[in-house]
């Protein structure tokens, strides 16, 4: 099976939010993303509000704080478009290289 590796350094990380996007819990695997400083959002989306139940998000935007801790999750392609849908129009996704030399899929700011 194909899978493509995402990294969550916010609410994808949630229990609520993995059954609501995806219906299964992910296993995820320690990583941090170098490059970006994290600043926070205010979320309108009602489907977003309602999986997450906080209103304010972190997203990322290029800068040289330190490493964002997170999570790297193995997805299929349609749980990938799961996520695409979750983060809708407050972000936008990129491929980004990790602490661990692997490369994953994170989520910016749009």
């Amino acid at each position: 099976m194909t899978t493509e590796l995402l990294f969550s350094y916010g609410t994808l990380q949630l229990e609520s939010v993995q059954l609501s996007s995806f219906g299964r819990l992910l296993e995820g695997e320690d990583d941090a993303l170098h490059g970006f400083e994290a600043i926070e959002i205010q979320i309108r989306d009602p489907a977003v509000l309602d999986a997450s139940g906080i209103e304010t998000h972190l997203a990322l935007v290029p800068g040289a704080g330190a490493p964002i801790p997170g999570k790297v999750f193995h997805l299929t392609p349609q749980e990938l478009a799961a996520a695409d849908i979750y983060e809708s129009e407050n972000y936008r996704r990129i491929e980004a290289p990790l602490a661990s030399g692997k490369r994953a899929w994170v989520y910016v700011k749009a």
